[in-house]
């Protein structure tokens, strides 16, 4: 069993069995066929994983790292909001007639902000300081952004990194930790692709500045189970689990904006079958 294998498991069941209900409250998400789509749901998860010891992904169904790691590169490197420009399809409910999810996620990664140092947007800041300020206790990401929530066509979800180097004894180079901290998140649809997405970014990061890759913690202040998963969940948790798969990272990149989904594989990926998901909207 892999350790995202038992870090999902034993979330999915803590929900299951001590999370409480939201039917027959009011709710904003719905399926497809109009019926609300109510949860049960657990505050304040905090998961951790050790990127040194094992890549965070689950077996127990396969979670597709490279459309995750398009993902991320589509928010964190192009700084779009432009579904036309995303291989996979999974915004598409969110765009509008342009293909805009408007001033959400890439959008807002986008923004250059001023600084002592001249104007930057959040990823170069995060690089720059990285690189330069390396102790700083500010180095972070915020897309949660009040004044332009009214022209994003979803909330952020994963809305803030945090990021904080330490200096292990006896090493010559330092590592790289960070925090996810999420509003909301659908868990068996999202959980674990959040987490490849993330770990991917951290491995990134720290191989761009010449750093270790250390622990991702994973913030969630509403992880919940919409009703219609509950079954699928249920027979989800109770699969066979295979090891973890060895990550690999293209490891001639040295400049952030180079990556791109190809430069990281999984070696002895071995999963589950796939099951379909309704996703609520």
């Amino acid at each position: 069993m892999s350790y995202a294998d038992k870090v999902f498991i034993d979330m999915c069941r803590d929900i299951l069995d001590n999370g409480c209900s939201t039917e027959g409250e009011k709710v904003r998400p719905h399926w497809e066929d109009g019926a609300s789509a109510y949860t049960i749901k657990k505050f304040g998860v905090v998961n951790r994983y050790d990127l040194r010891k094992e890549f965070p992904i689950i077996t127990l169904r396969k979670t597709a790292l490279k459309s995750a790691t398009d993902e991320l590169l589509w928010i964190w490197q192009k700084k779009c909001n432009d579904v036309n420009e995303l291989s996979s399809r999974i915004w598409d409910a969110w765009a509008d007639e342009t293909g805009s999810i408007g001033k959400a996620y890439g959008y807002q990664m986008g923004v250059k902000h001023q600084y002592k140092e001249g104007m930057m947007d959040q990823v170069d800041r995060v690089i720059f300081d990285l690189k330069n300020n390396p102790f700083s206790r500010r180095i972070m990401t915020n897309i949660y952004v009040h004044q332009d929530l009214h022209e994003m066509n979803l909330y952020p979800c994963a809305y803030s990194m945090t990021f904080n180097v330490t200096q292990r004894k006896g090493e010559d180079k330092l590592t790289l930790n960070a925090i996810l901290n999420q509003r909301s998140q659908d868990v068996l649809t999202a959980n674990n692709w959040n987490v490849v997405q993330y770990a991917v970014l951290v491995h990134m990061l720290a191989q761009v500045c010449d750093m270790y890759v250390g622990e991702f913690m994973h913030v969630i202040a509403d992880a919940h189970i919409y009703d219609r998963h509950i079954p699928l969940v249920e027979e989800l948790i109770a699969r066979p689990t295979f090891d973890a798969p060895k990550f690999w990272i293209n490891p001639e990149i040295k400049d952030f904006y180079q990556f791109t989904k190809d430069d990281v594989k999984l070696e002895g990926y071995q999963f589950g079958e796939q099951i379909t998901i309704p996703v609520a909207i």
